[in-house]
């Protein structure tokens, strides 16, 4: 049962800018303070409810020295941004499942300006998820868990995670394409199954997508449509890969008055459009339709990126031959 039309505005939908975060791993993270505050006016201007900064990573397993400052989303780093964040828009950072020090690099809710902290794992991690979950939840924190590369998942794994999650403190469950390999009909049948738990426990349930076959946006709507009311997009679909749901399009589609387009094009003709010159990159290329068509992980089409091949057909070929 689909909820709500093309022409009717839901109230209860969410809309989330991951742009430093996702996008940060196409640079390294190293985001000028000017680029992230200018991100963060446009994000308020445009009516987007949450901004997630980047990772709060591990300073023990990473070296701050060989990432930008939002792999580790330092609370003064952010206070630098945002001050006390006098707005109705919500700050977020993820935490990994295993790459992060949850219980010394978190204070309480009370003592920060972070609202939500959403927390990243694979299906096999469920367990270390729930435990960082509760945490959080005591600190006074708004959670999610991001199960990554679900369709990668069995059905009975998905049942057994889904379970877990409805019993612990989790806000939200995110369903995650990490892979860019669903398409709309799968990904609405994940997403009413997510529902069904979310119905059964009182969670919200989300999506975030991968466009390597050019379907984050529609899988975004197809999964809306059927009761999600988190999503996730990035400034001109900045991402890891082909990158995410362009946030363009999702404030194009919404039909809540709240939600504004024109900022975001300021910000992109003067930020984003510059950043792509100067050689970072992201986006749809047939490299990442191959693997996104083969569900598997696309850091070999990122290798194959990172060393300017145009030899596709080799490509496809060794993709393969590896499978």
């Amino acid at each position: 049962m689909r909820k709500g039309n093309l022409m009717s505005v839901r109230h209860d939908i969410r809309v989330l800018d991951a742009t430093i975060r996702d996008g940060g791993l196409c640079n390294n993270f190293e985001f000028s303070d000017e680029f992230v505050r200018e991100l963060y006016k446009t994000n308020i201007k445009c009516g987007v409810d949450y901004m997630e900064f980047g990772y709060r990573a591990s300073r023990n397993l990473f070296n701050e020295e060989d990432h930008g400052k939002w792999k580790f989303c330092k609370e003064e780093d952010i206070r630098a941004i945002v001050g006390e964040n006098v707005s109705d828009m919500k700050i977020a950072v993820m935490a990994d499942v295993g790459r992060c020090d949850f219980k010394t690099d978190f204070i309480p809710k009370k003592d920060s300006v972070i609202d939500m902290i959403r927390v990243a794992c694979y299906i096999h991690q469920i367990p270390a998820a729930v435990e960082m979950i509760n945490y959080f939840n005591e600190l006074g924190y708004e959670t999610t868990c991001n199960i990554m590369a679900i369709s990668q998942a069995s059905f009975n794994q998905i049942d057994d995670a889904l379970e877990m999650l409805g019993e612990s403190k989790v806000d939200v469950i995110y369903l995650v394409d990490s892979y860019g390999s669903l398409f709309p009909e799968n990904a609405a049948e994940l997403a009413k199954k997510y529902l069904e738990y979310g119905e059964k426990y009182g969670k919200q349930i989300g999506f975030h997508g991968h466009n390597n076959q050019n379907l984050a946006f529609a899988n975004t709507i197809e999964t809306l449509s059927y009761g999600i009311s988190y999503v996730d997009a990035t400034a001109l679909a900045m991402g890891r890969g082909a990158g995410n749901c362009a946030m363009e399009l999702m404030l194009g589609f919404l039909k809540n008055p709240k939600y504004s387009i024109y900022s975001l094009l300021r910000f992109i003709e003067k930020y984003m459009i510059p950043l792509k010159e100067s050689g970072v990159q992201w986006g749809f290329d047939l490299q990442y339709m191959f693997t996104g068509q083969l569900n598997r992980h696309p850091r070999e089409a990122i290798r194959f990126t990172e060393q300017n091949r145009t030899d596709y057909t080799e490509f496809y070929k060794e993709l393969l031959d590896n499978f």
